[in-house]
């Protein structure tokens, strides 16, 4: 019993000791003291360690065996491992070389870099400087040669200096300070150089004033006073005279014109300061007779001079020195009316200048052209388009961008430049004292001389180009019909300038209509003379064989290049005028027709078999199928295919060897073959008379040959009957 009681002992104690050795290996090594402890505070600890020591020999053999499988893996690994290491060791040792390396080439290359940057700043500073030097420069030239001027006491040319370098030059550098210095010194230098003119007026009529009392008194003391102012109009007349007596260079340069208006101008200023000043020594008779005869030698030498002027600036720059000229001495008192009739003259020779000059520009315009559509891509470009020439397309307006106008570049260069041209006309008449109507109707009867004569010949110039091609005369068309159209906003614009009414009494109206009509039927005159000019090219090409029994059943390679060509032509005239594209269409048809006929009865041509006139027949069949197709829209039912008419009757009538319905109807209004001349008739017939040999064209007629041969003879004779008759 105590037996078996220690043994139950023994069963639960190695239990308990199994369960602590699990919980050991399976617990966190920070949890195992209350195991252990539960170990001790038993009594067969001693046998615990016994079986753990058991349990860890186990474990050891295990791993052994373990390590023992695996360890021929474990080496080659360990194997692999140290190769790696050492090629990572070099792999290091290239990293970090190549890392110093680069470190140490990358130092020179950021201090270039840097360099280059700097030398970039300083390239753009240097740039701009110079730029800014530029604009500068010229002011400050201008300022040194105005102060020269005044030194010199040069007083027109220094006003004329000061007027350019405030309307021109200042402007362009006005943020400047030093300009800011100079803009507000104008007034003080316009100042200045009045008031040192005024005074050395003075000190001159005072002189003159001082000098006369001693002049006289000498005068008084050798001879009379009568004889003493004798000699004073004779000599002053005398210095009228080269006063008066311009240089042969003055219509070179505008300088050439203000010095011998000055001279004038202070000669008649000195006769009317002594008539006020000083007692019978001038009279008013005198001076008005000296001055009949100035204003007349005046007006002859600018009358001569200003006529050798091509240049309308120039033109423009005399008027304004006319006038001033004038204004000056209307304010002395002299009449000056017949200078301002004078200018009138002048002013018909600055619109000769000008028509000249936009000669050249409308020339250029249009040799520049491309003669194609103007692309758009966005709605800014549109826009400018549209803000250079008054055009409206509701239906191109909504269409996606990228688009075309219609017109090409030449449209709103010309119309602009008309513009300018109108302006140009504007400015001379400033200052002439005319009435509005007056401005006006010189600015359109110049803007129509411009319109029919100067840019009407550019056009017909470039219509009637030998290279002138097809595409580029319908281009014109298109842009003419445009032009056209804008007249009535040229009206507009002269209208806007002047503010006289289109509907007043004797106002001229533009006939820009009338130019951009005739250019258009020019154009269209010219297109129908290419488009058969280039029918006769194809025709050239033909090379039928008049005696081949032999028939290919298609048309002739010429033939159908031709139609080819036709076709792809009139799809260009999709943006012409309905009419012009049918009227060409109609007429290189009928063109073609005619040549063909030509072709056929030709002197040359003495012979000719049924089977070419077969193939002849081919031809007209393709011809009739392209008239048929519609090439361009707007005929009725067979109206262009009309064209071939007298050409298909009479290849009918000879194919279908058709004589006796010929012959029987002939001269009804309803005849089949109404169109069949029996001279034509007679003349392609005559052409078939000896060729049977040759060939089997009468096979139904030739049971022999003098059978052919009398039948052919019998329908000759009867068609020279008619002939007879007809002409009888």
């Amino acid at each position: 019993m105590e037996r078996a009681k220690m043994a139950d002992e023994s069963l639960e104690t190695a239990a308990e000791h199994e369960r602590i050795l699990r919980e050991i290996e399976s617990t966190d090594t920070a949890c195992i003291g209350p195991t252990l402890r539960s170990v001790y505070d038993g009594e067969e600890h001693g046998r615990f360690m016994e079986k753990l020591e058991t349990r860890i020999r186990n474990h050891d053999r295990e791993i052994e065996k373990m390590c023992n499988f695996h360890y021929q893996g474990f080496v080659d690994s360990i194997t692999e491992l140290l190769k790696v290491r050492g090629e990572a060791q070099k792999l290091k040792n290239q990293v970090t070389d190549t890392n110093r390396k680069l470190q140490h080439e990358g130092k020179e290359l950021v201090i270039a870099m840097e360099e280059l940057k700097q030398c970039r700043l300083q390239q753009r500073n240097i740039s701009a400087t110079v730029d800014k030097l530029m604009l500068c420069l010229p002011v400050l030239e201008m300022y040194s040669k105005l102060r020269d001027q005044m030194k010199t006491k040069r007083h027109y040319p220094a006003l004329k200096t000061l007027e350019h370098l405030e309307h021109t030059y200042l402007p362009q550098v006005s943020h400047y300070r030093f300009c800011k210095v100079m803009v507000d010194n104008i007034p003080k230098l316009r100042e200045e150089i009045k008031d040192v003119s005024m005074s050395d007026l003075k000190d001159f009529l005072e002189s003159i004033r001082k000098h006369s009392d001693k002049i006289g008194e000498t005068a008084m003391k050798q001879g009379a006073r009568e004889t003493f102012e004798n000699y004073y109009r004779k000599q002053r007349r005398k210095q009228a005279r080269l006063v008066l007596q311009p240089p042969s260079n003055m219509h070179e340069t505008l300088d050439g014109y203000r010095k011998y208006f000055n001279q004038i101008v202070g000669f008649f200023v000195v006769e009317d300061h002594i008539l006020h000043t000083t007692q019978g020594l001038v009279n008013r008779a005198y001076i008005d007779e000296l001055w009949e005869m100035a204003l007349s030698k005046t007006i002859a030498a600018l009358r001569t001079h200003s006529s050798y002027c091509s240049d309308p600036n120039l033109v423009l720059d005399l008027k304004n020195l006319i006038v001033l000229f004038a204004d000056t001495l209307q304010v002395y008192g002299f009449p000056v009316n017949q200078l301002f009739d004078m200018l009138l003259e002048i002013r018909d020779q600055y619109s000769e200048t000008l028509l000249k000059k936009w000669a050249g520009v409308f020339r250029n315009i249009l040799d520049s052209d491309n003669y194609s559509p103007i692309p758009v891509t966005s709605e800014e470009t549109y826009k400018k388009v549209v803000g250079q020439f008054p055009f409206q397309d509701i239906e191109l307006e909504k269409q996606p961008f990228p688009k075309k106008f219609p017109f090409s570049e030449f449209v709103p260069k010309v119309y602009n430049q008309i513009k300018e041209f109108i302006y140009a006309c504007l400015k001379f008449s400033e200052d002439l004292h005319l009435s509005s109507t007056e401005v006006d109707d010189m600015i359109r009867k110049s803007t129509n001389l411009l319109l029919t004569r100067t840019l009407s010949n550019s056009l017909q110039n470039v219509i009637k180009r030998k290279n002138i091609g097809l595409t580029e005369l319908v281009q014109i068309i298109i842009n003419t019909t445009h032009l056209e159209k804008s007249c009535k906003y040229l009206e507009e614009f002269i209208t806007n300038i002047t503010n006289v009414l289109p509907e007043t009494v004797h106002t001229t109206k533009l006939y820009g209509t009338t130019t951009f009509k005739d250019a258009r039927h020019a154009a269209e005159e010219e297109i129908y003379t290419n488009l058969n000019q280039k029918i006769d090219q194809f025709l050239q090409l033909a090379d039928y064989d008049w005696m081949t029994g032999d028939l290919d059943n298609k048309a002739s390679d010429y033939l159908v290049d031709l139609i080819a060509f036709l076709r792809s032509t009139f799809a260009v005239f999709t943006h012409l005028p309905g009419k012009v594209a049918q009227t060409a269409c109609m007429s290189a048809c009928k063109h073609l027709a005619t040549s063909l006929m030509q072709l056929l009865l030709e002197a040359e041509v003495r012979q000719l078999t049924l089977g070419a006139l077969q193939q002849f027949n081919l031809d007209v069949r393709e011809c009739e199928q392209f008239a048929r197709s519609g090439p361009v829209p707007g005929f009725q039912e067979d109206t262009l295919q009309l064209a071939f008419i007298d050409l298909r009757q009479l290849l009918d009538l000879f194919i279908q060897w058709d004589w006796s319905t010929y012959l029987a109807d002939y001269g009804q209004p309803n005849c089949k073959y109404l169109r069949v001349n029996p001279v034509t008739a007679l003349t392609l017939l005559e052409k078939m008379k000896d060729t049977s040999r040759k060939n089997n064209m009468f096979a139904q007629f030739r049971k022999n040959e003098r059978d052919k041969q009398k039948l052919i003879d019998t329908v000759a004779k009867q068609l020279r009957g008619l002939i007879s008759s007809h002409h009888s």
